[in-house]
């Protein structure tokens, strides 16, 4: 069975085409303070699955699509559509990578399918923290590593890289592996997410001048929700729903789903932000103004920009921005 570390996963992440994000469902039951997109128990979950099983078949279908990545939520609350879509992904060929808290693991042993569906899995991101621990324990965790390791799936933990979040993660991978955890599971400092219930506790960062900011790698690797919503990148407000109507399609059918994937990837305005960078789109007389004005990260800046594209819009200058960003006559 192929595995795969967190490098070669973020190596197909930032390769345009490669990868696609599954957001399988809202609903979790951890209720983590610290939740980027305020998933609760009670979050709606997948309610048609004649449009899901048609989304699942499509990205099936896309012969560069190399992996596909499935997320929420907690994924493993949705036991009919996780177990279809990793079924369905890991029988195309492709390589499953999930994501998730590991609340399924309340006993050693999680039931059978819980096995199967790790069985096609490449590797797995366990997330922990303070944040987690509150809603998990700790025994879940560790418990939840073990069961993992049995598959000898790596394990990537991502934890927010704050009071001393890190070393508390090593610690339970001790407990779970003892002196050789490092053989098993690498940990993944990840920055605290203003979104969802997170804007409450994670302020943005440093204000900076647009013309600063460099590529979007996120706009290389669509996300496409469980109810057709079909979103240009992972930034969690935008899979939500938030933020301007370009960065997003809601989609009725799978073949609208691969139609939406298509045009992002097509549209000029994403290929410049992938491949030059967001800093060079602001010599676009369209986003001059843009240059100087400041911005706490990349997304903000994007948001700002996309609110004055149309969708169908004709700019053969977008083309010429990454020659004009070389210094390269257009």
């Amino acid at each position: 069975m192929r595995r795969m570390t967190h490098d070669e996963i973020s190596r197909i992440r930032v390769t345009p085409g490669a990868s696609a994000l599954l957001f399988i469902t809202d609903r979790c039951p951890v209720g983590c303070a610290h939740c980027s997109v305020d998933s609760r128990a009670d979050s709606p979950r997948i309610t048609d699955f004649t449009l899901f099983e048609a989304i699942v078949e499509r990205l099936c279908a896309d012969p560069d699509r190399t992996m596909i990545g499935i997320s929420g939520g907690e994924p493993f609350v949705e036991r009919r559509g996780l177990t279809f879509a990793t079924q369905r992904i890991a029988a195309a060929g492709k390589d499953v990578v999930v994501y998730t808290s590991g609340i399924w693991a309340a006993a050693p042993d999680p039931p059978r399918w819980i096995h199967d569906v790790l069985d096609r899995c490449v590797c797995v991101y366990l997330s922990t923290d303070a944040y987690h621990e509150a809603g998990t324990g700790p025994e879940r965790f560790v418990n939840a590593a073990r069961a993992i390791g049995d598959h000898q799936l790596p394990i990537v933990v991502q934890v927010v890289d704050k009071d001393g979040g890190p070393d508390r993660a090593r610690q339970l991978l001790a407990l779970a592996f003892g002196d050789s955890w490092a053989r098993h599971a690498e940990v993944v400092p990840t920055p605290g997410l203003s979104h969802g219930r997170g804007a409450q506790i994670f302020q943005p960062g440093t204000r900076h001048p647009g013309r600063v900011f460099g590529a979007c790698d996120s706009v290389i690797s669509p996300v496409v929700r469980y109810d057709g919503r079909v979103s240009v990148c992972c930034n969690e407000s935008v899979v939500m729903g938030a933020g301007p109507a370009l960065l997003r399609k809601q989609c009725h059918s799978g073949d609208e789903v691969g139609t939406a994937v298509d045009d992002f990837q097509q549209h000029p305005f994403y290929r410049v932000l992938a491949e030059a960078g967001a800093g060079p789109l602001t010599l676009h007389p369209k986003f001059r103004d843009l240059a100087d004005r400041g911005f706490s990260d990349i997304c903000g800046l994007c948001w700002a920009m996309a609110r004055r594209v149309r969708p169908d819009e004709d700019d053969p200058l977008l083309d010429a921005i990454p020659l004009l960003a070389k210094g390269t006559p257009a």
